[in-house]
């Protein structure tokens, strides 16, 4: 299979630019364009839905799109130069130009049609405003079907579950970013109708990781929500009937077996058994313009590739879940078509979703929390022996098969009445505590310990018996540090008796803070920068807490000071450090944490998650004196099933990357002022926020 695969990767440069099928084959629609540049699709035909959006996608998202398609083909370093070098080795190696071809191969006739469509979509646009794309990128048209399925495996498969960083250098390496998520049954809401929250935390910095909003209707689908920039379907959506959302969880996709070499072949089952090679090629583009092709030899063992860690003398053998299962984009259509709960879970039940949370709400008031994804069949060890080197000389240790939909931790409309996830492990998905880790096996997850973000999350669902929907907006927004609420007091209590005065001045002012994350916050800066040194490693770092985090106390721990004395050093410690950085101890936290883009730039609330805070912004180092979003919130909707709908939502940064675009910062006052847009979902109400018509 591996030469086969290589042998169809030869080719596949070829195949990736042979230009798209006439327009005419997509059937008609029309674009409409909303005043914050949402675009409102609507198609005569499924085809034509996919047409739409992908030319919806060009127009907004055009350069970056493009440059995202170069990568997938492994051919990033022959459009753009050396920088890309590795990421198109690593995916040449993995077979995924290759692996692209046969995977679009296996699509359903209409699922081909449709990622041909959207290909299209992108072509037409560019062909159409040829002044609208960056010379540079223009190089990957056109694109065809095969681009779209390759992206999705390179960002699923090779991205989320095996990046290059993650197998080869940290295992521990998170590229995906962070999500809350809330869904509430009726009996908790105090309406009787169900509630649903999705919240990514993804990086801001425009990327594969980037979100777009749209809302798309043809016949059989009419759903609106988002997905990141170069897919063909909605990730993160709703429909009149229910919706869903996703949050990145512990699933451990891969493994790396550590093999014993001997001479020129590898041991296993006491045996020498001789290495695959495949010769394989890419290109790179040199300064003079020219083309360098690169060759090497690729072996492979029965794990799968071959690689040699960064120290040099270790060899492994990458093994990933997922490889023989090219569905994730039709599963996520089908998601996004089901009209209940028996149609959703038949979706569900596709297991083409290599990982990711999955939290549901419907207008029949079903709600579920499912720690989803592909998890290899493993015979012992938990989840921290299978994230390390696992030993590659025995067939002992090599998975063939992948668990099932019934067998992974899960909660349908459990009698707490809500499901929530803030990327903690499954086991308190509601409170009290319904899941148990001993009821599966070690490796499905770790026993925590949870996030007080995710504590935060819990204590937000559980304050009242029943919840409005301005209550579900309103918690959503809270900036409240569930750190500072818990280890002030203490910390207040140890610094009682010093006579230091910066511990003093430090004291008083924390004691005035309300513990939130806002604009005028004067303490907000220095109680983060006593808590990244009580907590190192991005507040994580339990070692000083009295008590460290327990599964039998999990919303009240870890909490108190192992030592006192080193708990007030370390407040005059921030002290010095707040004013270096800062200039003043009482710098009100918005004159340095900015949300800016552009010539926009406001000041911005929420703060790190792992203090405790569930508006979670995660701030970059301080540049030109002021810091910006690394990541955080991203794609925000919060809806309601009730007659009519309730719904509303955010995009943080706006729903365009294009330069010159108005729709690359035009949301982020309302992100400073706490604010939420309506989301148009009825056809009259697009129409009387349109900003642009684009028949097709």
């Amino acid at each position: 299979m591996t030469i086969w695969l290589a042998a169809l990767a030869a080719s596949s440069a070829m195949t990736a630019s042979v230009a798209a099928p006439p327009f005419k084959n997509w059937g008609g629609g029309e674009i409409l364009w909303d005043s914050f540049g949402v675009p409102h699709i609507y198609a005569k035909t499924e085809e034509g839905g996919f047409y739409g959006f992908g030319y919806a996608q060009a127009q907004n998202h055009g350069n970056l799109l493009l440059r995202i398609y170069g990568e997938s083909r492994a051919r990033a370093a022959e459009y753009w130069g050396q920088k890309y070098e590795r990421q198109d080795k690593w995916l040449v190696a993995n077979d995924v130009p290759a692996r692209s071809i046969l995977w679009f191969n296996q699509q359903t006739p209409q699922m081909q049609k449709n990622l041909d469509a959207f290909a299209a979509g992108v072509n037409a646009y560019a062909a159409a405003h040829p002044d609208k794309i960056a010379p540079d990128v223009k190089v990957v048209l056109p694109l065809n079907g095969v681009d779209i399925i390759a992206h999705a495996q390179r960002l699923m498969n090779f991205g989320y579950i095996a990046s290059d960083r993650k197998v080869l250098v940290d295992p521990s390496t998170n590229e995906a970013g962070g999500s809350n998520a809330w869904a509430v049954a009726p009996s908790r809401s105090a309406s009787g109708k169900a509630m649903l929250l999705a919240n990514p935390h993804l990086p801001w910095a425009p990327s594969q990781l980037t979100y777009f909003e749209a809302q798309i209707t043809t016949p059989g689908l009419a759903v609106y929500g988002a997905t990141q920039v170069g897919l063909p379907v909605l990730r993160f959506a709703f429909n009149k009937d229910l919706g869903f959302t996703n949050t990145v969880n512990t699933m451990l996709g891969f493994t790396s077996y550590k093999l014993t070499l001997k001479g020129n072949g590898y041991r296993f089952d006491g045996k020498t058994l001789p290495f695959r090679v495949v010769t394989k090629t890419y290109k790179v583009k040199q300064s003079d313009n020219t083309l360098k092709t690169v060759s090497f030899e690729q072996k492979s063992t029965v794990h799968g590739p071959v690689f040699t860690l960064p120290d040099g003398n270790t060899t492994i053998a990458l093994k990933v879940a997922g490889l023989d299962r090219p569905g994730v984009l039709e599963q996520y259509l089908a998601m996004g078509k089901a009209r209940d709960w028996g149609a959703f879970e038949k979706a569900l039940r596709k297991m083409q979703v290599v990982m990711f949370n999955i939290i549901y709400a419907d207008r029949a008031g079903h709600i579920l929390y499912l720690d989803n994804g592909l998890l290899p069949k493993r015979p012992q060890g938990d989840l921290a022996y299978w994230s390390g080197l696992v030993p590659g000389d025995t067939s002992a240790t090599l998975w063939k098969d992948v668990h099932s939909y019934d067998d992974m931790p899960k909660l349908l409309d459990p009698a707490t009445g809500f499901v929530q996830n803030a990327n903690d492990p499954p086991w308190l998905a509601t409170w009290p505590r319904a899941l148990d880790p001993k009821s599966f096996p070690a490796y499905v997850a770790p026993v925590g310990p949870m996030s007080q973000r995710a504590q935060m999350s819990v204590k937000l669902m559980s304050q009242t018996p029943k919840i409005s929907f301005d209550d579900f907006v309103s918690r959503k927004l809270t900036t409240t540090s569930l750190m500072a609420e818990r280890m002030l007091p203490d910390l207040f209590a140890a610094a009682a008796s010093s006579t230091d005065a910066d511990v003093q001045a430090a004291t008083t002012l924390l004691k005035g803070w309300d513990h939130r994350f806002e604009p005028d916050s004067r303490a907000a800066l220095l109680f983060e920068t006593w808590a990244g040194l009580f907590a190192p490693k991005n507040f994580t770092n339990q070692s000083n807490y009295a008590v460290k985090w327990t599964l039998d106390d999990p919303l009240e721990t870890p909490r108190g000071l192992k030592d006192p004395v080193a708990a007030v050093a370390m407040l005059k410690e921030a002290v010095g450090k707040t004013k270096q950085l800062y200039g003043a101890i009482d710098r009100p936290f918005g004159d340095v944490s900015r949300f800016h883009i552009g010539d926009v730039s406001v000041p911005a609330n929420g703060g790190f998650g792992n203090t405790g805070v569930f508006r979670t912004i995660t701030w970059g180092p301080m540049k030109n004196g002021e810091r910006t979003p690394v990541h955080g919130e991203t794609w925000v909707s919060m809806v309601e099933f009730s007659t009519p709908m309730k719904a509303v939502g955010l995009m943080s940064y706006g729903n365009s990357s294009q330069p010159g675009s108005r729709h690359n910062s035009d949301q982020l006052q309302l992100l400073a002022d706490k604010k939420f847009r309506t989301l148009w979902i009825d056809r009259a109400d697009v129409e009387g926020h349109l900003e642009e018509k684009t028949a097709f």
